[in-house]
């Protein structure tokens, strides 16, 4: 998320590329985007978790998943505007080194648990469609607790290496990774493989037998198999918009630590550098984009999901007029006495 890990290589960071005005673009356009999507965010996603905490009916279990999918959205939202701000003041880090440490975990924890919660959800489609008697809450949270585990042991390199780099030079300072540049190069690469190879891999395999199941499922059927059907769509669509927001950044990240190596030539080139730097910002904040994008979504496609916000809806309505009306009867009660 710092200048260091968006592009910016060793020749940039020494000022040998001066400052163009795509530069100036981003300190500008970058900002403002990020804050409207971390309102949206925050917004749509307290929403999404509110639905399925008032809902009268218990979680099912892809419910489980996809809440706990919101709550990490959620929780990178509301760190984002921290870099919004850093970002508008050309990466100048005014928080401190805590909080360095702690806005770049949750960027790190979000990433890892969202993709993990698609691959339990994945899972649990197929599950649903070809051995439906295996499935339980208690196994689905479970599994939810176990993914935030591992995203915080992911995130443990990132914990301990970023930290406050100060120039006195020209009075600023900035938030990047300090440990060395192997301990960066495995970091990344670890992050790369069991964040986004493996989990990929998994879901491309889940995806393939679902669409199998559904193909040999008949049409006409109970109504259990119906929902069932409606949950998977939803959570096909869910996988897909995921895959297009966060492909890209991946692709992107190994694509950086070939030019840092030298494995691809041209991390001399101010061009090549200003190039890899305008895709990395582009595809690094397309993909918290996913983060809104989910609760979208969730209305759109998810039928149930909408039956359950008119339901909660409805019923804080109800409970909204039904407290008007006692207080209301109360207070001509209270009449009725004091003029008896």
């Amino acid at each position: 998320m710092d200048k260091e890990e968006t592009g910016y290589t060793q020749i940039k960071q020494s000022n040998q590329c001066p400052e163009t005005e795509t530069d100036q673009m981003i300190y500008t356009v970058v900002p403002v985007y990020v804050l409207i999507i971390s309102v949206l965010g925050i917004v749509l996603n307290i929403l999404v978790l509110l639905v399925f905490w008032l809902h009268k009916k218990a979680c099912t279990v892809p419910e489980i998943y996809l809440s706990n999918m919101a709550a990490a959205d959620l929780l990178l939202m509301c760190f984002m505007p921290f870099w919004a701000v850093t970002i508008a003041n050309k990466y100048n880090w005014f928080f401190g080194p805590h909080m360095c440490r702690l806005v770049n975990l949750c960027i790190v924890v979000n990433a890892t648990c969202s993709i993990y919660f698609l691959v339990l959800v994945s899972i649990d489609r197929f599950l649903a469609l070809a051995h439906p008697l295996i499935r339980s809450r208690k196994c689905a949270q479970l599994g939810c607790v176990l993914v935030w585990c591992f995203g915080l042991i992911l995130g443990i390199p990132t914990l301990i290496c970023r930290k406050v780099k100060d120039y006195p030079e020209t009075n600023s300072s900035e938030c990047s990774f300090g440990c060395s540049p192997n301990v960066f190069y495995t970091n990344e690469g670890l992050q790369t493989v069991f964040g986004f190879i493996i989990p990929v891999a998994i879901i491309s395999c889940c995806t393939v037998k679902i669409i199998q199941a559904l193909k040999n499922r008949p049409v006409e059927g109970a109504r259990i198999q119906k929902v069932e059907h409606k949950a998977t769509f939803l959570v096909l669509v869910v996988l897909v918009a995921f895959l297009i927001c966060w492909v890209p950044f991946h692709i992107m990240r190994m694509i950086e630590i070939f030019l840092r190596t030298g494995i691809i030539p041209g991390n001399s080139s101010c061009e090549v550098v200003r190039v890899f730097d305008i895709c990395m910002h582009t595809f690094n904040y397309f993909a918290f984009f996913n983060s809104v994008l989910n609760p979208i979504l969730y209305v759109i496609v998810g039928k149930n999901f909408r039956t359950k916000m008119r339901e909660v809806s409805k019923r804080y309505t109800e409970t909204k007029s039904s407290s008007t009306r006692l207080t209301t009867k109360h207070k001509y009660v209270q009449v009725c006495i004091f003029l008896t």
